[in-house]
């Protein structure tokens, strides 16, 4: 019996003669294949610019430089994200608030982070909400929050890659956006990140900031403000340039795998992932609920179908967070219920019905 993985990403001919290609022509560095990557990212999100960085957490660092953000800022965002979500705020020296998330769809709430403007007086300065497991954030809530308290949006689109809101793909509803390449997203460069965004200062304020601040003139040595090496290299761009044409083929395999198993799995008290109108979700990750998560994870281990938590622990309460003390009841309990399955392009529907029948002869919690 084949192990069934959480994640494989898909790489094939065309990548290995991409790099291969790049090594020949000795030009290793950023350079045009990682132009041409963004020209296309940009134009698959709808985007009129892009900017490729090394990975998701330093787009997101980029991101907030470029957007203004920094010492004494206010950024409101998720508890329930990968730890770099807050990281990038700290690093930039403004304070991370954290409000609760929606238990439907484990996005940060607006409702929620509202009732956090309304504590800080309306001092906010921008708001972070994380599109996750590929499933779009409410993005018409916040912009209006956003524009109602002068705050900046930033969408965390990490994981979202082909997701879809009000039939267009997210990475423009915001004033900037930041995407991962990372191996187990729905489309890789090994390790990689995107910026997209529609403002021309925000672009060309991340472009100098991943390039040591620097700017035209001066031989190439013009430095205006202090910046990084946040630059993509073109082995990594060239195998993005040809994951992406084949982003659509992915998302709807992933779409299908997922609706498989959600009537697999319809017949347990398990608790699927939601669609909402005006959203299309990507399935980055399948994730359910239950009551006896661990158990249920340790069956399916048993039969070598591989699990995914993510998140375990809620960023506020980890060590990192000390002094964090806020109660975030949802997104505490979800921690201890959610569970990813796999649904990636590589699974087969006889490999969806083992995950799916697997489930159903295990004695699942409710929530």
């Amino acid at each position: 019996m084949n192990a069934i993985p959480i994640a494989d990403p898909q790489l094939g001919e065309k990548e290995h003669k991409a790099v291969l290609d790049v090594l020949d022509s000795g030009d290793l560095a950023a350079g045009e294949e990682v132009t041409a990557f963004e020209q296309a990212f940009a134009e698959y999100c709808g985007a009129d610019y892009a900017v490729a960085t090394t990975n998701g957490t330093t787009a997101l660092h980029t991101a907030l430089v470029a957007a203004g953000i920094g010492e004494g800022d206010t950024v409101i965002t998720t508890p329930f994200s990968f730890v770099a979500t807050a990281n990038v705020i700290r690093f930039v020296g403004a304070e991370p608030v954290f409000a609760d998330v929606d238990p439907s769809t484990f996005n940060l709430d607006p409702d929620a982070v509202e009732e956090r403007i309304r504590e800080l007086d309306g001092a906010v300065d921008a708001i972070m909400p994380v599109h996750l497991y590929a499933l779009a954030a409410d993005m018409d809530r916040f912009r209006e929050l956003g524009e109602r308290y002068d705050a900046k949006i930033i969408e965390d689109a990490a994981q979202a890659h082909g997701a879809e809101y009000h039939d267009e793909q997210v990475g423009t509803f915001g004033d900037v956006a930041c995407f991962s390449f990372y191996p187990t997203k729905n489309i890789t460069t090994g390790e990689g990140g995107m910026i997209t965004t529609n403002d021309e200062e925000i672009a060309a304020a991340a472009g100098r900031f991943i390039n040591h601040g620097r700017s035209e003139g001066g031989y190439g040595y013009e430095h205006v403000e202090v910046g990084h090496n946040f630059r993509m290299t073109n082995i990594a761009a060239a195998i993005g340039r040809h994951q992406l044409p084949r982003l659509s083929e992915y998302v709807e395999r992933r779409r299908e795998n997922a609706s498989q198993l959600t009537d697999l799995l319809s017949m347990t008290p398990a608790i699927t992932p939601i669609e909402p109108d005006e959203r299309r979700h990507a399935y980055h990750q399948y994730t359910i609920r239950c009551g006896n998560r661990d158990a249920v994870r340790e069956a399916l281990a048993e039969e070598d179908i591989s699990t995914g938590i993510y998140y375990p622990t809620p960023i506020h309460q980890l060590a990192a967070y000390d002094g964090y003390d806020v109660s975030l009841p949802i997104a505490e309990t979800l921690s201890e219920q959610v569970l990813s399955l796999p649904v990636h392009p590589s699974l087969s529907s006889t490999d969806i019905n083992r995950v799916g029948e697997t489930i159903q002869s295990l004695e699942v919690d409710h929530v």
